[in-house]
């Protein structure tokens, strides 16, 4: 396979290297532009990890402010607000129903499609590439360059052996390095970092943490949800960092949601000072002084247990919690022990390898691109999605943000040759 060059008609192809989000935006934008575009995979087929991850619902984005949602990139604020004012929520939302996918806001805030899948929006997506001309090629695993990657040669690993093909520009958007079974391994890593790329390390992001829970509580409570609880951890910055949710109680730890939100702060902490604190309230309804109050109410003949079922309302998993977190001297002191049912510390020692994580930080540094995306490193070629270094909790963020750097690289691939 070669670029379609030819005098009168001088046709100029782009390969873009992943096929999830960001990989298939990009085609999109450079569709319809006199322009082959190609998409390889290394999978047998594209948006694998979409799919999967509209298996309980495709949560596509978020209706919030834009003034909260830009909040939810962190420290990459700064590098998505830009993309994100191109292409954000509702622009997504547009493009769905452009394809006949309609979309909802679900209580939470959260926009799903109407059906709430992610095949039905992936297979129209597919059939209108493809009506564009967009040609997929799968199980291609891209092995670099051959020669300097300027000659625009790339190399593909495919069962039929090792395959050349020559691009006038490269996309990639190769994913980060969780859920590897569905092809998001970091195996682009040292690639780029031979080309004097800067990439930071690759981690866990939106992943459950360890923590060394006593044998009867693992084996009493595993798999639970801990419903309606206020989490909190003090960041680097020495913010406290606050989220109302949910959680569940995993044979090594805390997964979901809730923790979720909170991970990127956990995890540095846990880097920084060898464990990270999390912070529960119980109770989030009520006040410390009631609980103080309902603590130290006289209780009789009745335990402990069946006393802080009634007045706190604390049972199950909860209290269960409390049991095993709480000291000996907490509960012979009602005023410590409100005090630990509103601010119970769970100490975290380490997060869950990455390739648990539903997502990865770390990645291309925003400073090796120039403002369309393109390595500075390497003319030609830009990066989208997931192999950028930033990150965002669950909740719509994720996929926006893979959407909008898809659309934002696309555009810069467009531009780049036009002047060329």
């Amino acid at each position: 396979m070669s670029s379609m060059h030819t005098k009168s008609n001088p046709i100029k192809s782009v390969v873009i290297i992943g096929g999830g989000p960001a990989g298939l935006m990009a085609a999109e934008v450079l569709s319809g532009r006199n322009l082959q575009v190609e998409v390889f995979d290394a999978m047998p087929s594209v948006g694998r990890k979409f799919l999967l991850a509209g298996k309980g619902g495709m949560n596509i984005t978020h209706s919030e402010p834009i003034e909260s949602f830009l909040g939810r990139y962190g420290a990459r604020r700064e590098q998505m607000a830009p993309l994100l004012d191109a292409f954000g929520p509702q622009a997504l939302r547009a493009w769905s129903h452009g394809l006949g996918i309609e979309t909802f806001v679900g209580t939470s805030g959260r926009v799903f499609p109407t059906d709430m899948k992610a095949a039905p929006l992936l297979r129209a997506w597919l059939h209108r590439l493809r009506d564009v001309g967009v040609r997929f090629h799968m199980r291609h695993r891209w092995q670099g360059w051959e020669g300097k990657p300027a000659d625009g040669n790339l190399r593909f690993a495919t069962p039929d052996g090792e395959q050349r093909v020559h691009a006038d520009a490269v996309l990639l958007a190769l994913g980060g390095a969780s859920w590897a079974r569905l092809g998001s391994d970091g195996a682009w890593v040292p690639l780029l970092t031979a080309q004097d790329v800067t990439v930071k390390p690759l981690q866990p992001a939106n992943c459950g943490f360890d923590t060394p829970w006593s044998e009867h509580f693992r084996t009493r409570f595993a798999g639970e949800p801990v419903k309606s609880v206020v989490a909190s951890v003090v960041g680097a910055d020495g913010q406290t960092h606050t989220r109302q949710g949910e959680f569940v109680i995993s044979a090594s730890g805390i997964e979901g949601s809730l923790v979720y939100a909170l991970s990127s702060h956990l995890r540095d902490a846990i880097a920084r000072q060898g464990e990270a604190t999390l912070m529960l309230d119980l109770v989030p309804g009520k006040s410390l002084q009631r609980v103080i109050d309902e603590v130290a109410h006289p209780r009789g003949s009745r335990s402990m247990a069946s006393h802080l079922q009634s007045r706190v309302g604390l049972r199950g998993v909860k209290a269960g919690l409390l049991r095993e977190l709480a000291s000996k001297e907490d509960y012979a002191d009602p005023q410590r022990l409100a005090q630990a049912i509103k601010s119970l510390p769970l100490k975290l020692v380490a997060p869950r390898p990455i390739d648990e994580a539903i997502s990865s930080a770390g990645g291309v540094a925003f400073e090796a691109l120039d403002a369309h995306l393109m390595l500075r490193a390497l003319p030609g070629v830009f990066c989208a999605g997931e192999m950028l270094d930033w990150e965002a909790p669950t909740g719509g963020y994720l996929l926006t943000g893979c959407f909008a750097s898809g659309h934002a690289a696309g555009l810069g691939v467009a531009a780049w040759l036009e002047g060329r």
